[in-house]
């Protein structure tokens, strides 16, 4: 798996965690990455999950929920022990995490931001999510991402 070139896969290789890579040609007309994802890999949307970052008093935390849903901004704030949150400027998003928007990935970002996973994760053995590109999906254990993240797991989807 070694040499397909993100920090989140340089992550999961250095971690010695069991994954595997989709890759699919995007197409900058869709309007939803994570639906696109689903279709081009032929899987149930409630199985892709999308990483959003807000800021949440203040400071940016990350949210990774189920393409399929919305990310309730309010549930989110209580899940990283804040009162307000709002989806943080995509280029502050960006400069924090060293991703692209759509291509944001919870794993290997730049600096290491507070992440709550949907407890809808929880329903699968494994979970598809952005790689650190767009056009590119790793396939992981829930557990395993909760545990390289440091993510709580709360229901954070609406």
């Amino acid at each position: 798996m070694a040499g397909r070139g993100t920090p989140a896969t340089a992550l999961l290789d250095k971690q010695k965690v069991a994954y595997a890579l989709h890759s699919y040609e995007h197409d900058p007309r869709h309007e939803s990455y994570g639906l696109e994802a689903a279709e081009a890999l032929g899987i149930a949307p409630g199985r892709v999950f999308k990483t959003l970052v807000a800021d949440v008093d203040g400071r940016l935390a990350v949210g990774v929920v189920p393409v399929t849903g919305q990310l309730d901004l309010k549930a989110l704030a209580a899940a990283v022990g804040g009162k307000k949150a709002k989806m943080a400027d995509v280029a502050a998003a960006e400069r924090a995490t060293g991703y692209v928007a759509g291509g944001i990935s919870p794993l290997g970002q730049r600096k290491r931001l507070p992440v709550a996973l949907d407890a809808s994760a929880q329903a699968f053995e494994t979970i598809y999510c952005s790689a650190g590109r767009r056009g590119l999906e790793v396939e992981i254990a829930p557990a395993d991402l909760v545990r390289l993240t440091q993510a709580v797991v709360a229901p954070i989807s609406a």
